[in-house]
């Protein structure tokens, strides 16, 4: 296998938040073995520098019919795995926030920690998780610094860092989250779980 198995992930999405919990189940060594990538629609500043590095941001807006399928689902699927779930209310959430936290919390080898933290908070209690209240709790929660973690999105490294990430989803032709590449095997949703752990299976990846 060329490059290692890659996940990518966003705190935005409730199946992404269900893909990995249901992956983590199946194999908790899967946060040490697979390369996570935060994917989250870009804001001006972000897309100007992808623009500079000859990348882009692939869009895929989705029809009213399809959004509110995708909510009843998601709900179908949260009762049939057993979950606690609260819908989040607030439409006002910088997702460039949680997702360059994440970027710092993993550059502190704390990634795995503040990914559940921040998961916990959105799906579980239904939080925003861009306020910087509830990010100072969540990067409390991971072990790293508060302040820092609500730092992140204006830190110029990690925002370099944050334009390496969605330019590596552009170059792997990403157009929505959960998404599994095993090698050359593609896999998005979490409905194609199963066949992300076959390849992996078959590449000779243990777990």
């Amino acid at each position: 296998m060329r490059k290692p198995p890659r996940l990518y992930f966003s705190f935005r999405s409730p199946r992404s938040w269900l893909a990995v919990r249901q992956l983590t189940e199946r194999w908790p060594e899967a946060p040490d073995a697979i390369t996570f990538v935060p994917h989250w629609v870009p804001d001006d500043g972000l897309r100007a520098a992808l623009a500079e590095a000859n990348s882009d941001f692939l869009d895929t807006p989705i029809s009213r019919a399809k959004h509110e399928y995708l909510l009843a689902d998601t709900n179908r699927l949260v009762e049939r795995f057993g979950y606690r779930m609260v819908w989040p209310a607030d439409m006002d959430v910088d997702w460039a926030v949680p997702h360059l936290a994440w970027l710092y919390a993993q550059q502190q080898g704390r990634g795995w920690p503040f990914y559940q933290a921040a998961v916990r908070a959105r799906w579980e209690r239904g939080e925003n998780i861009s306020d910087p209240v509830v990010l100072a709790g969540i990067a409390a929660e991971a072990g790293i610094d508060p302040d820092a973690a609500n730092a992140a999105v204006a830190d110029p490294v990690l925002r370099e860092a944050a334009v390496r990430a969605l330019a590596s989803a552009y170059d792997d032709d990403i157009f929505a989250v959960p998404y599994f590449m095993a090698g050359r095997h593609r896999f998005w949703g979490l409905e194609r779980l199963d066949g992300f752990l076959d390849a992996l299976a078959t590449a000779g990846v243990r777990r």
